[in-house]
């Protein structure tokens, strides 16, 4: 600390006498640093290294990788001192091309949607007192790590009472990959189900599950006649629902493929297949036959629709069997609707939507290198989600993690809803229609024939939804329906992933949730992403990103200190029973036993003729004076 004094010192006197010239120093990296010290006068300095002593005694020197202000100024206000990652151009340059590899080719557990600025040389700080206590502190032990990458600090190396803001190895559960893997664990870890909170989903570069795939697409194809036949019937909701099983818009194709078709014949295969399924779960399948049946499939073009009206009954009894089997019947819809991700990009890039199964396996089959690597994954598309005045909808959920043994986890009590720039339809599958990330809907015009209650920005609080449900008379399904629903999800999620985290003390990670929900206001897990942006992109967010980073250190720093302190709008919804860990006693093993011996030789069997004397061990000549 005397060196920095002394070389300010030595830098105030040449500013003093006019000279601007930059001297030489022992270290480049100070020399450059030391030219942009603004000239500071000697009371100043005193008053920055009572301030550095007290952090350095304290223990509150941070750091922090990302233009984070929130952050940044909270931790001041504590008390704490910033010491700045310098990083040249060229570092700046190699991070950034990590990251979007990363990004792009899923470096296992890059599951973020951080879209902040990491270049430090966009930072801007006035405070002149602030950036001579970084320079004051450069070389002291950092107690705090706030970074927007995982692999930026690596926790191995990390003293146990330095804390980060990232846990190793999270992407079993914030890639697309991951989540869809983990949660069929469940099973193993608690008696819900996963096919209640997350639209089941495949990997389809595994073999064994793009066969499961096609095997629930064409499932899913019948139950979707099914539906059509019963609510074509029914008149759901005063909708006239089209005559048909798919519209073909190409006219050639409509003449070439339209085609009377005997609905009954149709409905009765997919009586069979249903009750194929059925069967084939209680194992009631082993003894019949194997012959494929004929299965309606989206895949016919256009079929014109006879009178089925006896057959009714018997689609409604089919549906009300396979509801207590498949938990989201209701949701699919009848257009058999899937949605295809790469399993590690993030902000929505290259998500489409389809419903015909030839162009789902050739947009998966078209990039070789994401089938190589296992990352292409297909969900079921929620048909029927909760639409606010016909658009649709998504809400980020944050919530976070500070200990995974015992698992500890807080929900943050605010989020923030976003909207697509279209009008909901199901007649186009455009990614303005179907998609709600910010990152996406920005570059959009929104729709003339969008309700005007809905912002140019495509965002709500949840105060805003929750005066909307009061409209709809649905208040109080937020606090019965939506929100334990989803914490019941995030709850589950974070229980199958727990074993395959590598916990570490002081350390905590801040997770972003999307979910989506059904007409009867379900909550539906769609993924989590690890470093949720905090950019303040809109009014919305630029309120409630700055509160939830607050509380986050609410909860990290300030309930170190004081159990009671008060933690904002996160509330604990989990605390697992501590699991102990046996001690490692590798340095009192001892090994006792005993060596085995050979059994003994039996006897040499008597003859009539003299046998030669058996010998073990080397055969001595005989001494003839000896035997005299």
């Amino acid at each position: 600390m005397e060196k920095v004094t002394a070389e300010i010192q030595q830098r105030d006197q040449e500013e003093a006498k006019g000279n601007r010239q930059t001297t030489t120093h022992p270290g480049a990296r100070v020399c450059r640093n030391l030219v942009s010290l603004p000239v500071l006068n000697l009371g100043r300095l005193r008053e920055a290294k009572a301030l550095v002593d007290k952090a350095v005694k304290m223990h509150k020197v941070f750091s922090i990788q990302g233009r984070y202000p929130v952050i940044r100024e909270a931790l001041r206000a504590r008390g704490w001192v910033e010491q700045r990652m310098v990083c040249s151009k060229r570092q700046v340059h190699h991070h950034r091309s990590g990251e979007r590899r990363a990004s792009s080719n899923d470096a296992g557990d890059n599951g973020t949607d951080d879209d902040n600025s990491n270049d430090p040389e966009k930072e801007q700080n006035p405070d002149r007192l602030h950036n001579l206590m970084s320079r004051l502190v450069q070389n002291e032990m950092v107690y705090f790590y706030w970074t927007n990458c995982r692999d930026a600090i690596k926790t191995n190396s990390l003293h146990k009472e330095q804390m980060t803001n990232h846990f190793a190895k999270a992407g079993s559960f914030t890639t697309k990959t991951g989540l869809c893997l983990n949660l069929r664990n469940l099973k193993w870890f608690d008696s819900a189900d996963p096919d209640t909170f997350f639209p089941r989903c495949y990997r389809l570069a595994a073999l064994d599950e793009r066969h499961d795939f096609i095997d629930d697409y064409r499932r899913t194809a019948c139950t979707s006649l099914l539906k059509y036949i019963v609510e074509r019937d029914q008149d759901v909701q005063g909708q006239r629902i089209s005559h048909s099983i798919q519209t073909v818009k190409d006219k050639k194709l409509r003449k070439q493929w339209s085609r009377p078709v005997d609905i009954s014949q149709m409905i009765n295969s997919a009586l069979r297949v249903c009750q194929e399924f059925l069967e084939s779960l209680d194992h009631s399948d082993l003894d019949t036959s194997l012959d494929t049946q004929c299965t309606p499939t989206q895949e016919d073009g256009e079929a014109e629709i006879k009178s089925s009206d006896y057959l009714v009954p018997r689609c409604e009894a089919m549906l009300q069997r396979m509801k207590r089997v498949n938990p989201q019947l209701d949701m699919e819809g009848i257009h058999n609707i899937w949605i295809i991700k790469p399993g590690a990009k993030s902000r929505g890039r290259g998500i489409k939507c389809a419903n015909r199964l030839d162009q789902i396996l050739s947009l998966v089959d078209g990039d070789p290198k994401l089938i190589r690597e296992s990352k292409w994954v297909v969900q079921k598309y929620l048909e029927r989600p909760f639409l606010i005045h016909g658009t649709k909808f998504d809400v980020r959920q944050w919530f976070l993690v500070t200990n995974w043994n015992p698992l500890t986890v807080w929900f943050y009590k605010k989020c923030y809803l976003r909207f697509s720039t279209q009008p909901y339809t199901l007649d186009k599958m455009d990614s303005s229609v179907h998609l709600c990330n910010n990152s996406i809907q920005k570059h959009l015009r929104p729709s003339l024939q969008r309700h005007r209650s809905i912002p140019a920005d495509n965002m709500w609080s949840v105060d805003q939804f929750k005066t909307f449900l009061c409209t709809q008379d649905q208040e109080a399904q937020w606090d019965t329906v939506v929100v334990p629903g989803m914490k019941s999800a995030l709850i589950h999620t974070l229980q199958t992933a727990q074993d395959l985290i590598e916990s570490r003390k002081n350390t905590f990670e801040l997770y972003g949730a999307d979910f989506m929900f059904d007409r009867d206001l379900c909550p539906w897990l769609i993924e989590i992403n690890a470093s949720p942006t905090m950019a303040p992109s809109t009014p919305v967010t630029a309120r409630l990103c700055a509160a939830v980073q607050e509380d986050t250190l609410r909860v990290v720093l300030d309930r170190r200190v004081d159990c009671t302190a008060n933690t904002g709008d996160f509330q604990l919804i989990h605390r697992q029973a501590a699991v102990e860990v046996p001690r490692y006693v590798g340095i009192n093993l001892l090994v006792e036993g005993f060596t085995l011996k050979g059994p003994c030789p039996p006897p040499p069997l008597k003859s009539c003729s003299r046998s030669v004397p058996r010998h073990r061990g080397r055969i001595k000549a005989k001494n003839p004076l000896a035997e005299k």
